[in-house]
């Protein structure tokens, strides 16, 4: 767990009544993965951080159990990056490929949906490459052509 995350999934985080899931599925932007689909809305007022609500049918899993642990891993993913993320109404509806994924998968499912909405910044691009690249010598198209004499 980071140290800047809270313990608890407090009730300002969450998306509860419905007149607020109405609103955040009636001005969403959606962005789709094969587990669910993630409905981004734009906050609404007074809300000082980003907010989440879940839906999970039985069709996902027939078996409560399965239902619980598919939110359980969305909520912990959720509240231990809270902080980072952008305000915003999120709304995940969970898919039935969703309870075929193993807990680790599900997380980084989310958190690369997230990403791809925007709601969650990017992580920084470390590769192998440097920075200070050195002068490259002209390519084949940069050189005149000698193949026939004029």
């Amino acid at each position: 767990m980071t140290p800047s995350a809270p313990a608890r999934f407090p009730k300002t985080a969450r998306v509860r009544l419905p007149a607020q899931y109405r609103r955040v599925f009636d001005s969403a932007r959606r962005v789709h993965h094969p587990a669910f689909t993630l409905h981004v809305a734009p906050p609404a007022p007074g809300d000082d951080g980003a907010t989440l609500g879940l839906a999970v049918s039985r069709k996902v899993d027939p078996n409560a159990v399965g239902r619980n642990r598919i939110k359980r891993v969305l909520r912990d993913a959720f509240r231990r990056n809270r902080a980072l993320m952008a305000t915003r109404a999120l709304v995940v509806v969970a898919k039935p490929a969703a309870a075929k994924l193993d807990n680790a998968a599900l997380a980084g499912a989310f958190l690369d949906t997230l990403r791809r909405a925007g709601a969650l910044p990017r992580p920084d691009a470390t590769g192998t490459m440097r920075g200070d690249f050195p002068p490259q010598s002209p390519g084949p198209r940069d050189r005149p052509d000698t193949s026939t004499p004029e």
